[in-house]
């Protein structure tokens, strides 16, 4: 592991040398503004897009002396930008990025709401307190027990729900433990579970039980749903941490369903790039929208965002394929 060598710069300096690196900047004032108020650091990840690349190739591995191993063929980025490249056009980026990650954050609070509801209503039909009964999840959740910890997934999944009850200063929560104390019905406890708890906790219930809640929303396959959920749950702390979005490589990365069972998403079948990339999960947020309330707008403010405020930069070859729209994106029906 290499000893980190980079110097503190001043602002005029890190200014300076993105200049001698290739980078415009019509107003130099504006520009150290920036740099001042967002952060060198933060803006790079915007204009790492811009930056030339070398010839396809297969870099070396270096294995502690070992036979390095080949890594996979690609095009290193150099230090040099494209021609063309100005410091106007990663802040222009970086503020539709910034919009896009509000606008997700609007739909995933809606959906994070309905998912309480789901869960606890299906729960709760079994029994008030069903969360804490490991009958009623699958066996690989709450009887598989974990090689390192010794505990089952609903054993974790127990810890971070009693850490988030016990964290809460909300006036109902305060309520129910003065009243009717420890445990809360799951009605009551569903309300401080964030996203990743539902996520974790719908990936631990009966096959019957996801099926169940996923064919409400247009999908029959409850562990393809499960999937769906634990990508947003990555796309929401994407948002939630201020990190670009637009062309960001999603690691969890969502199943599928057959084509023609949601038809929006058939263009992403067999595409590894676009399942790779964010458009996919708006798809996917944008649909469930439309379940949770069919009068909802937020397409429409979704296209509008895509055809109003991505900037243009087809001078650096960037365009909205490069967050995985397909070609035919405007049509789709928002």
């Amino acid at each position: 592991m290499a000893a980190y060598s980079k110097p503190w710069m001043s602002y005029q300096e890190q200014l300076d040398l993105l200049v001698n690196r290739g980078m415009k900047a019509t107003d130099p004032e504006k520009a150290l503004d920036y740099l001042e108020r967002i952060g060198c650091y933060r803006l790079s990840g915007y204009w790492f897009a811009f930056r030339e690349r070398t010839e396809v190739c297969c870099p070396l591995d270096p294995q502690n002396g070992r036979k390095p191993r080949k890594v996979k063929e690609d095009r290193l980025p150099l230090d040099e930008f494209k021609s063309g490249t100005t410091f106007q056009n990663a802040v222009d980026l970086y503020v539709f990025d910034k919009k896009l990650r509000l606008l997700v954050l609007d739909a995933l609070e809606r959906i994070e709401i309905a998912l309480r509801v789901d869960l606890s209503h299906r729960l709760g039909k079994y029994h008030r307190f069903a969360y804490l009964q490991p009958e009623r999840f699958h066996e690989s959740f709450s009887c598989k027990l974990d090689s390192k910890t010794g505990l089952s997934r609903h054993h974790s999944w127990l810890n971070k729900h009693a850490t988030l009850i016990n964290r809460s200063k909300e006036d109902f929560i305060r309520h129910n433990r003065d009243r009717y104390g420890l445990p809360l019905a799951v009605w009551v406890a569903c309300e401080v579970w964030d996203f990743g708890t539902l996520s974790t906790l719908f990936g631990g219930m009966t096959e019957t039980d996801q099926d169940a809640i996923s064919s409400e929303y247009g999908v029959s396959n409850g562990r393809i749903f499960a999937s769906w959920l634990r990508s947003l749950n990555y796309l929401r702390s994407v948002c939630a941490h201020h990190s670009r979005l637009w062309n960001r490589n999603i690691i969890d990365q969502p199943k599928l369903p057959a084509k023609g069972e949601v038809a929006a998403l058939d263009s992403f079948i067999g595409n590894p790039h676009a399942i790779a990339r964010p458009f996919l999960l708006l798809c996917i947020t944008h649909h469930l929208m439309t379940v949770i309330n069919p009068a909802s707008s937020w397409g429409a403010r979704l296209k509008a965002l895509l055809e109003n405020d991505f900037p243009n930069l087809t001078h650096l070859d960037l365009g909205l394929e490069h967050m995985g729209a397909d070609a035919g994106w405007q049509s789709r029906n928002w």
